[in-house]
């Protein structure tokens, strides 16, 4: 026992075992009552869209006004750490650390199959009159996937990370979500208040690394099916989650420095390889005419898009896709916001506010309009049937994409490319998570031993894995909807206590 102690040195014991003991009963559960969980994941989808539609999105366009007005707010010069400290990281590695852990394999998965589905039905195409697959509809659909991956989403990640890094480098708090809340409950975030906030913020962010790695092994089995014929069968997508897994516990246990930093940069390069190759075999004019004109409708739509709840009874379509995606978001916000957090000390807060938030957006927006301008051209313009692709399985659009371009010997390298990029962005998805998870259970401790990496770093892959061969897809998305509830309200507690601290403590500068 003593060498176990030993092992587990600085660990939050209680709040540890607490959460171990949860995640089992509900990887049992998974296990036991497959019938159950689907009954389940039916029943949050019925709540959510019944009660609690307008909430979430209120609340998320709510944080995205917040965040966007620090930038031009009196507190921007406040330094996170003390006065005239310097940032641990270059601005290169900074921003690579940052978009990795932030969009992780999503936008890979969504980003061909979300502008195809939604050039065929989406509520603002009736709202405007316009007929399906259309160039009008195409306009609205890249408008619609700008929206899901911008600044509100990104605006989650900044705003929590800003909350932890100022408390903790700041005020000499725990790098912690409990530490926000202490202009509210003072010294109790070290009790058992303070236990419930950051297991909240342990389940927010396994659920939400769980849907990434859904995702990504989804389709990087597709992408082995494309490559070598390889079915992608429920369990070969099994083993594929619990290899990568394994790679990103490794890359964990080796730390931010080593493992995590090396990784984030070799992705930005892949990702410049990838939209290199894209940009230049495929439709150019129409990709570079994406990138200007759809930036500029999304600055002009996304405030009323932001707040726009569908008035019909029958919200489907929002709850599929918005809901979804604010849930994921926030379910995401803990890890990212944390993870920002560690790798951001000594930045100012204005230079904080917008290298999280206006740079990962410009940057996430050019990947989309190369990926979605691609796409929508290949569709309407050259007779490529993208469309049934999509519908028959998302997860080879991408794919298929390659295939339509016509790049001759190159698909096979480009496709390999793509899969390897897959690969690269779920394990540093993957270790980033663990990391957090690990951080948070320590109290904070940005060193946390390693075996809590790996014990930890294995259950995320075991709840990935599980929900998708219980449930699917829909099973992951649910599990990110129903833990984003209850997190938002600690979400807007953090930002009051911001508020709070910033005008009592930073007014006079």
């Amino acid at each position: 026992m003593k060498r176990l102690m030993d092992h587990l040195e600085g660990t939050n014991i209680r709040l540890a075992v607490t959460a171990t003991i949860i995640i089992g009963s509900f990887l049992s559960f998974i296990l036991s009552s497959p019938d159950l969980v689907n009954q389940f994941v039916m029943y949050w989808q019925t709540l959510i869209t019944n009660y609690f539609s307008s909430y979430l999105i209120w609340i998320v366009t709510i944080v995205m006004v917040f965040t966007l007005l620090l930038i031009v707010s009196p507190y921007g010069h406040v330094t996170l750490g003390k006065d005239g400290e310097k940032p641990e990281f270059s601005r290169f590695s900074w921003f690579s650390m940052l978009f990795g852990a932030g969009i992780g394999t999503g936008i890979l998965f969504f980003g061909v199959a979300e502008p195809i589905i939604h050039l065929q039905q989406n509520p603002f195409l009736a709202l405007e009159n316009i007929q399906p697959v259309t160039d009008e509809a195409a306009v609205i659909a890249q408008r619609v996937t700008l929206f899901h991956w911008g600044l509100h989403g990104w605006a989650i990640y900044s705003v929590i990370g800003l909350c932890l890094g100022y408390f903790s480098y700041r005020k000499g708090l725990p790098l912690t979500i409990r530490s926000s809340l202490y202009p509210f409950i003072g010294d109790r975030i070290y009790g058992l208040t303070g236990d419930f906030i950051d297991l909240l913020a342990v389940f927010s962010t396994l659920f939400g690394i769980a849907v990434s790695l859904g995702l990504g092994a989804s389709q990087m089995a597709s992408g082995l099916e494309y490559l070598f014929n390889i079915e992608a069968t429920p369990l070969f997508k099994l083993g594929l989650i619990l290899v990568v897994s394994a790679i990103a516990t490794i890359s964990a246990v080796s730390g931010v420095n080593r493992g995590i930093r090396k990784l984030s940069e070799l992705n930005i390069w892949l990702c410049i390889i990838l939209i290199g190759c894209l940009l230049f075999a495929g439709p150019t004019l129409a990709i570079i005419s994406s990138i200007f004109y759809g930036s500029i409708d999304y600055l002009q739509t996304f405030l009323p898009m932001g707040i726009w709840v569908d008035p019909s009874n029958e919200i489907g379509w929002q709850t599929a896709w918005t809901l979804f995606y604010w849930g994921w978001w926030v379910s995401w916000g803990p890890f990212v916001g944390m993870f920002m957090a560690r790798i951001s000390r000594g930045r100012s807060l204005r230079e904080y506010v917008i290298g999280t938030l206006l740079v990962p957006t410009f940057i996430g927006f050019i990947w989309l309009c190369v990926l979605g301008a691609t796409a929508l051209d290949l569709q309407l313009n050259q007779s490529g049937n993208l469309v049934q692709a999509v519908n028959q399985d998302m997860t080879q659009a991408l794919f298929r994409t390659f295939e339509l371009l016509n790049l001759g010997w190159a698909t096979w390298p480009v496709a390999l490319l793509a899969t390897v990029l897959i690969a690269t962005w779920f394990v540093t998805s993957s270790d980033s998570g663990t990391l957090v998870i690990c951080t948070i259970l320590c109290s904070g401790k940005t060193n946390p031993p390693k075996a809590l990496r790996i014990f930890w770093g294995v259950i995320i892959g075991l709840v990935a894995g599980l929900l998708l061969l219980a449930g699917g897809l829909t099973a992951l998305q649910t599990a990110t909807t129903a833990i984003a509830l209850p997190f938002s309200i600690v979400l807007i507690l953090m930002i009051l206590g911001l508020s709070k601290a910033l005008y009592q403590t930073e007014k006079r500068n």
